[in-house]
């Protein structure tokens, strides 16, 4: 027996905020501060990377169409390689500054898969609204991973982006399978689970 879809989100979810938070730390106290202790500059990119392995097997157990599957695919490996490439960039393996583009490159991906694996209107129920916010959201933060790449040392760049990864958390956390949306659940949605 599968659970929900919703169970499934809020795993991520609990991932994503856990990211978020080592990423807000790590803006506020700046990066030579957060990589006094070695191992912390492995540990928002071994998230990122673990995260993209246990998109595999929700890839191929919790998907109901082709262009799920081809959305879940896109984000386990744009999730595996912003994590490796980060990895490596802390390890010294990677020297280009160029490799952090990776996760503004993942939000971007990210945005349109999440639009284009959603076929109901915004409005249909929530699960829909939020997969249409979730992908409008990703796309337009991309910004603050991007502008961040380029000015490391700037507090607003590095803490927009880890209260945008924290955000996407929240909205992962409000997701339910079949509930309304505003007051509203198509009628074609079915009965709500709750």
């Amino acid at each position: 027996m599968t659970p929900p879809a919703e169970h499934v989100h809020w795993l991520f979810a609990t991932g994503f905020l856990f990211l978020g938070l080592c990423l807000l730390a790590e803006a506020v106290v700046g990066e030579e501060v957060w990589r006094r202790r070695r191992w912390r500059a492995y540990l928002w990119p071994s998230v990122v990377f673990a995260m993209g392995v246990l998109m595999w097997p929700v890839m191929v157990f919790f998907t109901n169409s082709t262009i799920h599957m081809l959305a879940h695919g896109l984000w386990a490996q744009v999730l595996m390689a912003t994590g490796a490439a980060h990895l490596a960039l802390a390890r010294g393996k990677l020297r280009s500054p160029l490799w952090r583009l990776t996760m503004p490159l993942t939000f971007v991906v990210s945005g349109f898969s999440l639009l284009l694996h959603e076929t109901n209107p915004w409005l249909f129920q929530r699960s829909a609204f939020l997969h249409h916010l979730l992908g409008w959201m990703l796309i337009s933060t991309a910004l603050f991973p991007l502008a961040a790449t380029f000015r490391r040392r700037s507090l607003v760049w590095n803490g927009g982006f880890a209260l945008s990864v924290v955000l996407i958390a929240v909205l992962l956390y409000c997701d339910r399978d079949l509930a309304p949306i505003f007051g509203r659940l198509s009628p074609l949605a079915g009965e709500p689970h709750r």
